[in-house]
């Protein structure tokens, strides 16, 4: 520490154009200015007294008191209050800001659902099933699914129920399709679906209320990786007898999902092929070796059927009729 002018140091004063300003890049100069006495033929001045030190990366607020405590100051009078950021801040970490801190837990949006849904045929008839309230599940409308059943039990040979088999739902959301195969006499029902909580809030309790849960067998994956892996998850049991392909429209490319339905090794010679699709959607003639043998709207919404030809013989007027009054009993 340097001192100029004489010992006497009266009434120490700090100049009011100084700010205590801890900077951690430069570094900290404390200015105190008092008057000296000197003798009478020379001109008073005050003298200065200077202090240097290195900056520190967080200096306390208690150690700024002591420094200003020293030379007999209120450090109160002093010392900057913190800004209004800093205070915004203390006040965030300390839970009464508006936005809490980004360790905080989001709150779960809540899922509703509702029983819209019902069995339309077989064992498990008028039963009704648990769907999801809005737009993330969209399951097959009632009438859509009493024809696409219609045309299917009439393509088998058996217009009163399904002949036996197994069956591949894809996209299955609530399971309304998968179920409905199991009600009108499907053996067994691979269910496949991503969505964890559809499963566990929606499917399975679908399954467990029409006591179709032991035949069922249910997937938690993507459809794509499904298709990939179809032996790992299968198993050599060989293709299926039924494979009903339900997508969200928008998420999907139906050319890629059919191409790769095609050349899985779950289709059989004889396999019957039931796919949703949207308007203003091209749908080849043929799925592999099965060819086109149904294709109805019903609105916004088609139902195309592939199998093989020997399947080819129920006329639409018939298939129609049997789907109203299946609706309507």
């Amino acid at each position: 520490m340097a001192v100029s002018a004489t010992p006497s140091l009266p009434n120490l004063q700090i100049s009011s154009k100084h700010n205590f300003n801890y900077n951690n890049n430069n570094s900290t100069h404390l200015i105190f200015s008092f008057p000296c006495r000197r003798s009478t033929t020379s001109r008073t001045r005050p003298a200065v007294i200077t202090s240097s030190q290195k900056p520190r990366s967080e200096m306390a607020t208690n150690q700024k008191r002591e420094l200003l405590e020293q030379y007999g100051l209120n450090p109160d009078d002093y010392m900057e209050k913190p800004p209004p950021k800093t205070r915004r801040r203390k006040d965030m970490q300390e839970g009464r800001g508006k936005k809490g801190l980004p360790e905080e837990k989001k709150v779960r949006q809540i899922r509703e659902t509702h029983k819209l849904l019902q069995v339309l045929g077989g064992k498990a008839k008028r039963k009704k099933l648990i769907s999801p309230k809005g737009m993330d599940v969209r399951p097959m409308m009632e009438v859509v699914k009493g024809a696409a059943f219609a045309m299917l039990q009439s393509a088998g040979g058996c217009p009163a129920s399904l002949r036996p088999g197994r069956w591949l739902d894809l996209y299955s959301g609530t399971g309304s399709v998968g179920i409905e195969a199991l009600s009108r006499g499907c053996s067994e029902v691979h269910f496949v679906e991503m969505d964890p909580w559809v499963v566990s809030d929606i499917l399975r309790p679908n399954l467990e209320w029409t006591g179709f849960l032991d035949v069922s067998v249910i997937h938690t994956v993507r459809v794509e990786s499904f298709l990939d892996r179809a032996e790992q998850f299968v198993g050599k049991d060989g293709p299926f007898d039924y494979v009903s392909v339900t997508p969200p429209y928008t998420q999907v490319d139906y050319g890629v999902l059919m191409n790769q339905v095609a050349t899985s090794s779950l289709i059989g010679e004889d396999t019957l092929i039931l796919v949703e699709y949207p308007s203003r959607t091209d749908m080849l003639d043929s799925c592999g070796s099965l060819m086109k043998i149904a294709d109805r709207r019903f609105g916004r919404t088609h139902l195309a059927i592939y199998g093989p030809v020997w399947a080819k013989k129920k006329r639409k007027s018939d298939i129609s009729h049997q789907a109203v009054s299946e609706i309507s009993a």
